[in-house]
């Protein structure tokens, strides 16, 4: 099974636990992490903002929250995660959910002020054709927000991380949700990701320009800030 069917279909099997695994599995850190990316985010009115791989739909929810006048567009892959999110979003007037392919992006170019993607990066099939994707559909002076695990440079913390990521999360997995292969992939997805410098580096070779790194609990997270020159023709 390739990549992108495998994900399709481990995230269409634990979108009904999905929230309450990923609260437990990150001890909530989670919602720290985006509490800390959305201090970078300045959501203006009239802003057209896209959430690729919005999954059940919190981050979306936050983005939609910063700014009652801007268009909020949540797009994932997967039906069973757009079901959860629409119950969760039904309250916000200005949020659209769509299911689409983040690697083909259904939208013009240059078409988005903010492009935001939590912790779906890693699942998608190439990395740097997404990252360049995402250039195409901002406008210029866009702003790229990426949320993502990352292997912690310090040696002692890796082994720790990959210890709980390794053994005790799809145990958890198997255990609570009764998904250990599911949530194995995330170990996996994690382990094969970028460094912090290689998806740095990426996004400048595309493009970005003024990009910044925000490493989160001893750098097993981190959050990539870019922007699109404002100069873009």
């Amino acid at each position: 099974m390739d990549k992108v069917s495998r994900v399709h279909k481990i995230f269409n099997a634990v979108s009904k636990d999905y929230d309450k695994m990923n609260n437990l599995i990150s001890l909530n850190q989670h919602t720290i992490w985006r509490k800390k990316t959305m201090t970078e985010i300045f959501v203006k009115d009239g802003c057209k903002v896209l959430d690729v791989c919005c999954g059940t739909g919190d981050w979306t929810i936050q983005l939609a929250s910063a700014n009652g006048n801007a268009e909020i567009t949540g797009l994932d892959f997967s039906e069973n995660m757009l079901k959860v999110a629409e119950n969760k979003v039904s309250e916000f007037d200005n949020i659209k959910l769509i299911q689409g392919n983040a690697m083909e992006l259904p939208f013009d170019d240059n078409t988005f002020n903010i492009l935001t993607i939590g912790f779906g990066l890693r699942n998608l099939p190439d990395f740097k054709k997404a990252v360049e994707e995402f250039y195409r559909v901002l406008a210029p002076g866009g702003q790229l927000v990426i949320l993502e695990t990352s292997i912690p440079d310090n040696k002692l913390i890796y082994t720790g991380f990959d210890f709980y990521f390794g053994k005790i999360m799809p145990f958890m997995g198997g255990v609570i949700a009764h998904k250990k292969e599911e949530y194995t992939w995330l170990y996996e997805s994690t382990s094969d990701f970028l460094t912090k410098k290689s998806l740095t580096d990426i996004l400048t070779t595309t493009g970005y320009i003024n990009t910044k790194v925000i490493p989160h609990t001893l750098g097993t997270a981190a959050t990539h800030i870019a922007y699109k020159p404002l100069d873009y023709l």
